[in-house]
C-alpha cells in the first residue's frame, strides 16, 4: 500500500511538473520569450512626432533631436562613478538617487537617467559609453514650437509618470505624452507608434546580435501630421492686444465651428517648457497662483454673462409668445422691484420696444421679459423649467464636446437647483438677477461664443473645434453635423437686429469699423471677491460678444476682460479689431489699437494684495505703460503687419 501511494505521488509531481513547463515553454512562450527573456535585450525605436500646422498650413510645431541616458539597473557594473558624473555634470547625489528610482520601477527595464542631453554633451559622451555597463544613450524627439504664441492652444509634452503607465502599458518610465492643449488631444495620433528591436545577450551579458536575425524587429510609425483651425495671425494678435490685461477671446467661424483663436491672458512662450528646464519653468508657471498662466480663462474661466445673456431672454420671449418685437417697455432708469433697484443706462420715461432695448441693453425690458417668461402657464417653478430648456439648447450650462481636455460646464439653473433655496415655490422675482445674466448663471467664454455662432445662423451651430484636418483620416461626424436650438429661424431676425443697432447707435457705437456690418452687444459685470473674510466688490469686468458681417457670417467672438470696468472698454475694442483683422486683413481703426497698446490693468489686479482701498469703475485713472513697454509693443505690431501683409 505505501509503495502504490509513492508511486501514485511520483506520477504526480512528474505530471505536475511537465504541465508546468507545457505551460511556460509552449502555451506561453511567445509571451515570455521575447518580452520576460533576460537574456534578451529590447531597445526602443522612438518615432518622430507628427507636425502641427495652422489653418493656413503655417508649421506651428516641429521636432528636434534630444538625447537622453537610459540606464537598466541589474546589468550596472562597478564603474568610476566621479568620472561619469562628470561627463554629464551633475554630482553623486543625483547619480545615487536617480539609479535608486530606476531599482525602484524596474530593476531589469530601461528608465531614463539623464534626459535631454545637449548635441555637445552627446558627442562628448558616445565616446566614453563603452566603460559603462548598465548605462546606454536613447535618441528621441522633443518639440521645436516655431512660434512663441498659442501655449494655450499647443500645449506641451512632458514625462509619463506612473498613472500614465498603469493607464496605458504603451508608455515605459521616460517616455513623453501630450500634457495640455492640442498635445494632450491628440496624443494618440501625435505620438506615432514606437519600434523594437531584440538583441540577444551571451552569458556574460554583452550583446552578440539581433535576437533571430530581427524576425520580431518592428520599424517605427512616424505619427501623423495635423492642421489645426487656429489661424496664426489672428490668435498673435489677439494675444497682443491682451497684454497687461487677464480674460479669454475666442473666435469662432459660425458657418463650420472651427476656432479661429483663443486667447487665454496672459500667456507665455511655449519654448520654455521644452527640454531639461521643463521641470522648473512648469514649477513657476504652476505656483503662480494670482496671474495664473496655466489656466485657460477661454475655456475654463466661468464668469456671469451679464448683458450678452439679454439676447437669449429676447429669444426665449419671442419663442414663448410673450413678447413681440414691437411690445414697449416704459424705462425709469432702470427696474424696480421689492426694496431694490437695477439701474441702466436709459433716461427717465424711455420707451423701448425689443431692439432698441437690445440698443440700449435696458434692464427693465429685459426684467419684464423674464418675468412673462416664467410666469406664462402662472407658476415660475414650471416657467424656470421651460426657460432653462431653451438656454441649454445653444449649449449652455453643459459641456460643449469640443475636442480639448479642459473646460467648464457653467450653470444654467432650473427648478431641480432651485428647490435646495426655496423648497416649495418660488416667484420670478426672486430669481431676477437672471434676466440680465448675472445671479446664477454662469458661462465660460466659448459658452458664450458657441451662443453668438448659434444666433449668426439664426438658430444652429457646430461643436466647437480646434482640430482642422488629420493625415489621412475624416473628421469626427459631431464636428460637422449641426445641432439645432429649440428657437425658430424667425425669431432671430429682431435680435440679430437690435445687436445691429449696438454698433450704429447704441452702446458700441464708439468702436464702429468701416464697411462691415457688425452685429454685437456689451456686457459689465459686477465683481466680487472674498478678502479678509469679507465680501468685496472690486472693479467691474468688462465682455462684449459680436458676429459679422450681419449677412454670411464670418466670425462671431466672444471676449471677456477681468477688471476692464464696462463692455465697450477694453472688450468692445478687442472684439472691433479681432474681426476687423479677420475680415479685412488689416486695420484701420489704430487709434484703437493705440489705446489697448498704451493702458494696463495690472494696477487693478495688484489692488487686492497692494491694501490700497478699492475704487470702483474707473473713478481712477487708468494706468497708462511705460514709454519701454509702449514701444516695446508696437515693435511687436509692426512686425505681426508687416507678416499679415
Amino acid at each position: 500500500m505505501r509503495q502504490l501511494l509513492l508511486y501514485i505521488s511520483v506520477i504526480f509531481v512528474g505530471l505536475l511538473f511537465i504541465t508546468r513547463l507545457f505551460y511556460l515553454q509552449v502555451y506561453t512562450s511567445t509571451e515570455h520569450n521575447l518580452f520576460e527573456d533576460n537574456a534578451i535585450r529590447k531597445v526602443y525605436d522612438y518615432p518622430k512626432r507628427g507636425f502641427v500646422y495652422d489653418r493656413n498650413g503655417k508649421l506651428l510645431v516641429a521636432n528636434q533631436p534630444s538625447y537622453d541616458v537610459m540606464v537598466i539597473p541589474r546589468e550596472v557594473e562597478p564603474l568610476d562613478t566621479l568620472e561619469f558624473c562628470s561627463l554629464l555634470k551633475v554630482d553623486t547625489a543625483y547619480f545615487n538617487k536617480r539609479l535608486k528610482k530606476a531599482r525602484v520601477y524596474s530593476p531589469r527595464l530601461p528608465s531614463v537617467f539623464l534626459s535631454h542631453l545637449s548635441k555637445e554633451d552627446y558627442a562628448v559622451l558616445q565616446e566614453k559609453m563603452r566603460k559603462f555597463d548598465g548605462f546606454y544613450i536613447q535618441k528621441r524627439s522633443l518639440r521645436n514650437y516655431e512660434t512663441s504664441i498659442g501655449a494655450n492652444v499647443l500645449g506641451d509634452i512632458g514625462e509619463v509618470n506612473n498613472r500614465d503607465i498603469k493607464k496605458d502599458p504603451y508608455y515605459r518610465m521616460g517616455d513623453l505624452i501630450g500634457r495640455q492643449g492640442v498635445e494632450a488631444s491628440y496624443e494618440d495620433i501625435l505620438r506615432g507608434v514606437k519600434g523594437i528591436k531584440f538583441i540577444q545577450k551571451d552569458r556574460f551579458n554583452r550583446n552578440i546580435g539581433p535576437y533571430k536575425d530581427g524576425k520580431f524587429d518592428t520599424i517605427p510609425e512616424q505619427g501623423k501630421d495635423i492642421t489645426i483651425t487656429i489661424d496664426a495671425k489672428l490668435q498673435e494678435y489677439g494675444e497682443l492686444l491682451m497684454q497687461n490685461k487677464r480674460g479669454g477671446v475666442i473666435a469662432i467661424e459660425p458657418s463650420t465651428g472651427e476656432i479661429l483663436a483663443m486667447v487665454a491672458a496672459p500667456t507665455y512662450d511655449p519654448n520654455i517648457l521644452v527640454g531639461r528646464g521643463r521641470s522648473k519653468n512648469f514649477t513657476k508657471l504652476f505656483n503662480d497662483s494670482i496671474a495664473k498662466p496655466l489656466f485657460n480663462r477661454s475655456l475654463q474661466g466661468v464668469y456671469e454673462p451679464g448683458s450678452p445673456f439679454k439676447l437669449m431672454n429676447a429669444l426665449i420671449g419671442l419663442q414663448e409668445g410673450v413678447l413681440t418685437p414691437t411690445e414697449t417697455v416704459t424705462c425709469y432708469a432702470g427696474y424696480k422691484y421689492g426694496n431694490r433697484f437695477m439701474k441702466c443706462h436709459c433716461y427717465i420715461g424711455k420707451r423701448n420696444n425689443m431692439i432698441s432695448g437690445i440698443q440700449e441693453s435696458c434692464n427693465a425690458y429685459f426684467a419684464t421679459a423674464y418675468r412673462k417668461i416664467l410666469d406664462k402657464n402662472g407658476s415660475a417653478s414650471e416657467g424656470i423649467d421651460v426657460w432653462s430648456k431653451h438656454a441649454k439648447s445653444f449649449g449652455l450650462g453643459n459641456f460643449l464636446g469640443y475636442d480639448l481636455k479642459v473646460g467648464q460646464k457653467g450653470r444654467i439653473p432650473d427648478r431641480d437647483y432651485y428647490k435646495r433655496i426655496y423648497p416649495k415655490t418660488f416667484y420670478s422675482t426672486y430669481t431676477i438677477s437672471n434676466a440680465i445674466g448675472q445671479g446664477e448663471v454662469a458661462t465660460t467664454p466659448i459658452q458664450l461664443a458657441n451662443m453668438i455662432a448659434a444666433i449668426a445662423n439664426r438658430g444652429h451651430y457646430y461643436t466647437p473645434h480646434i482640430i482642422k484636418s488629420i493625415e489621412g483620416e475624416t473628421l469626427p461626424e459631431k464636428f460637422t453635423t449641426p445641432k439645432y436650438t429649440t428657437i425658430d429661424k424667425a425669431n432671430f431676425e429682431p435680435v440679430i437686429e437690435g445687436m445691429h443697432q449696438v454698433y450704429k447707435k447704441g452702446t458700441a457705437q464708439w468702436v464702429q469699423v468701416k464697411d462691415i456690418d457688425i452685429c454685437g452687444k456689451t456686457g459689465t459685470v459686477e465683481n466680487f471677491a472674498i478678502i479678509d473674510s469679507l465680501k468685496t466688490q472690486l472693479t467691474d469686468h468688462s465682455i462684449f460678444v459680436a458676429f459679422a458681417p450681419k449677412e454670411k457670417p464670418k466670425i462671431a467672438l466672444a471676449v471677456f476682460v477681468e477688471n476692464g470696468y464696462w463692455g465697450s472698454r477694453f472688450a468692445g475694442k478687442i472684439a472691433s479689431l479681432m474681426i476687423e483683422k479677420h475680415i479685412k486683413g488689416e486695420i484701420t481703426r489704430t487709434d484703437l489699437e493705440d489705446w489697448l497698446l498704451r493702458h494696463s490693468l495690472e494696477d487693478e489686479y495688484a489692488k487686492p494684495y497692494s491694501g490700497e482701498p478699492f475704487q470702483i469703475n474707473g473713478k481712477t485713472k487708468l494706468q497708462v505703460v511705460d514709454d519701454n513697454e509702449y514701444s516695446r509693443l508696437k515693435k511687436q505690431l509692426v512686425r505681426i503687419s508687416k507678416a499679415t501683409n
